[in-house]
């Protein structure tokens, strides 16, 4: 199931501008293990998911995930070949902004089972992978 709004004030919503590095969502708040982003781009809500879904069967279900980042933001798009005018096009996806520093997600390993690879996000599927890092908690 995508993660996408319930509701929302203003169904088509401006660019704005993804500069400067994030001041909210930077410290591990949850689990043992965090992975930090080092570019600024956007997250739709299926690679979200699609995501998610790679990383909870890679931990085999041994640990908790925690998806730190919600797409809340409508990007529209007009339909293809067709011509200038005519207004805004209509919703097409959700995404995440995501800037420099953003924690993405959390993830913790139970105690009494075998530990879990830590960088199990290192899958080729995933977007985020390039340009982020893990951290760890205390």
């Amino acid at each position: 199931m995508p993660l996408l709004p319930k509701r929302v004030k203003y169904r088509k919503t401006q660019r704005r501008s993804r500069a400067h590095d994030a001041t909210r969502g930077t410290t591990l708040a949850f689990g043992s293990f965090g992975l930090q982003t080092l570019e600024r781009h956007w997250l739709t809500n299926i690679q979200i998911e699609a995501a998610r879904v790679a990383l909870t069967r890679n931990m085999k279900r041994k640990g908790k995930l925690w998806i730190r980042v919600f797409p809340d933001k409508s990007v529209t798009a007009r339909p293809p070949e067709t011509r200038m005018g005519k207004g805004k096009g209509a919703p097409d996806k959700w995404v995440a902004v995501i800037r420099p520093g953003n924690i993405l997600l959390n993830w913790t390993v139970c105690p009494n089972r075998p530990p879990v690879n830590p960088c199990a996000w290192r899958l080729p599927n995933c977007p985020w992978a390039p340009g982020s890092s893990v951290v760890t908690g205390n």
